[in-house]
């Protein structure tokens, strides 16, 4: 199974696609897909939305993983989140991809066995279960990273009990 784990974000777009072949996970590729601070907001998502793409085709998944909306105190970066959010799960949509949801701490339950884990917790998890000599880079692409492991490991029981395709 290859799955594409994709952090939204406006500015900032992290992505990483992991393969789990017999029980063992290796990364294939990951990054961040970045837009202009002064750019139009429908100009940056449609550039979001021609790069995820790009990657789609390029790198073939199987599945799709997204990170949930998280709601914190500033509105405005909510909404951007959320139309970045909307790019992304159309453009999954678009090329036929199933997609799944999950919300922070079910990735960090996950990938790092509490669902408190910080940042720097979440990052070396990243790097010792894909067994990387560094934390990718930039922040949002560990970020995509662990989402996409956190499906990797969930797939198979959503798919023995039906929840999956």
């Amino acid at each position: 199974m290859r799955a594409l784990g994709i952090d939204p974000g406006t500015a900032t777009m992290g992505w990483g696609v992991v393969e789990i072949t017999g029980g063992h996970l290796r990364l294939i590729e990951t990054g961040a897909l970045t837009t202009p601070a002064g750019m139009p907001q429908p100009e940056r998502l449609l550039q979001l939305y021609d790069g995820l793409r790009a990657i789609i085709e390029r790198l073939r998944p199987d599945t799709a993983a997204v990170e949930e909306l998280f709601f914190g105190k500033n509105v405005n970066t909510a909404l951007t989140v959320g139309q970045a959010r909307g790019v992304a799960l159309l453009a999954l949509a678009q090329a036929g991809i199933p997609v799944h949801e999950y919300k922070p701490l079910a990735v960090k339950q996950a990938v790092a066995g509490y669902g408190g884990a910080d940042k720097r917790q979440m990052q070396e998890m990243v790097r010792l279960t894909l067994g990387l000599t560094a934390v990718p880079r930039p922040d949002d692409a560990a970020d995509a990273l662990a989402i996409a492991i956190c499906h990797a490991y969930t797939a198979p029981n959503l798919q023995r009990f039906g929840l999956s395709s």
